[in-house]
């Protein structure tokens, strides 16, 4: 057997201890679910608690304004933007941001590095999350014909599944395509520069994109089962094991549904506030893009909603980028939804098919 030297012992010794470190942290973190999911969900907000939201394209926060909502809020609630779930998840770790609402992806990416961000409510588009947005002078009519080319790619955010569908779908692998990893906040500069062929583009970007001379796409009825149209508010761990942050997390639960079903009631107040002022669209751009995200629900956080998550898991584990198969169970804490059911009754919002 080859001598170890002294540095090498040093090296191993310190990937043990990490290595013994991450499982006990992935130990007391399940015991600590365990906790947070039993114990009764606090109702009472005490004057002076504060929240820290974590946005994207400063969505969430001009909803909740313009809605009204902000003004009923219990808590001391301010937003911080962020571009895709890693950096929500580093903010997470810094305990930063208390809450966030994100898409399918990062829950899975927290559990799998051993954070506790358990999933408290969701949201569900019946239309995909993402256009896969096509370089100007390439066509691409049918999956099969992202064989060879470049794709824009994200790990860590609802982009990673849904491109690995794509190819799923399409019958080819990872190898048959060059997946080019960039921060999210690149794609829609990298698709107008062509420094990539593809890239899955959400709201705005994508009409902002296609809104350019000779902006191209693969067309919609290619894109059927590469999105569950999943949406999630998840909660640092640390939050909801304090009483008071954990009611007045419920409390804004309830009125981000509420504020969601005001911009389906209103649509053109909506896009007014959000895609023409705030995201520089035009009005019917901003209506099309309402019009796109078809049917908004507020499913249940039951089995049904849990086994669509594990699916989400099971791409992501096939494809190689888990170490471990995860049980999604492990991402929800489901004594929110008693709250969002009053809230979805309240305002006249759908839960969705059972």
């Amino acid at each position: 057997m080859p001598r170890t030297s002294k540095s090498g012992q040093r090296i191993v010794s310190a990937v043990l201890l990490m290595l013994v470190a991450t499982l006990a942290g992935c130990a007391q973190n399940e015991a600590s679910l365990a906790s947070i999911s039993s114990d009764p969900l606090p109702t009472k907000v005490p004057s002076g608690t504060e929240l820290v939201f974590a946005d994207q394209n400063e969505e969430t926060q001009t909803l909740m304004r313009a809605s009204g909502q902000q003004e009923k809020v219990a808590s001391d609630t301010t937003y911080a933007n962020f571009l895709g779930g890693p950096e929500i998840l580093e903010a997470i770790r810094g305990d930063a941001v208390d809450l966030a609402y994100v898409g399918d992806t990062p829950p899975i990416q927290a559990q799998a590095s051993g954070e506790l961000v358990p999933i408290v409510a969701a949201l569900r588009t019946s239309a995909p999350d993402y256009q896969l947005a096509v370089r100007r002078g390439l066509d691409i009519n049918r999956l099969e014909q992202l064989k060879g080319r470049k794709i824009a790619f994200a790990e860590g955010t609802g982009r990673q599944p849904f491109v690995l569908r794509a190819l799923e779908k399409a019958g080819l692998t990872e190898q048959d395509v060059e997946l080019v990893p960039l921060d999210v906040e690149n794609f829609p500069d990298a698709i107008e520069t062509g420094q990539v062929d593809v890239a899955p583009l959400n709201e705005p970007h994508f009409t902002r994109y296609m809104g350019l001379s000779g902006a191209a796409a693969v067309p919609g009825d290619q894109l059927s089962g590469l999105s569950n149209g999943l949406h999630y508010l998840y909660v640092r761990g640390g939050a909801l094991a304090d009483d008071a942050k954990a009611a007045a997390i419920r409390d804004f639960v309830q009125r981000w549904v509420a504020a969601h079903q005001w911009s389906l009631d209103n649509p053109e107040q909506w896009v007014q506030a959000y895609h023409v002022d705030t995201q520089q669209l035009s009005a019917a751009d901003g209506m099309n893009v309402v019009k796109a995200q078809g049917e908004v629900t507020f499913p249940p956080l039951d089995q049904k909603l849990i086994a669509l998550q594990q699916e989400t898991v099971d791409v992501i584990y096939r494809s190689g980028a888990l170490p471990e198969k995860l049980d999604a169970h492990k991402e929800f804490v489901t004594k929110f939804d008693p709250a969002i059911a009053a809230a979805v009754e309240q305002v006249g919002a759908s839960r969705g098919g059972r």
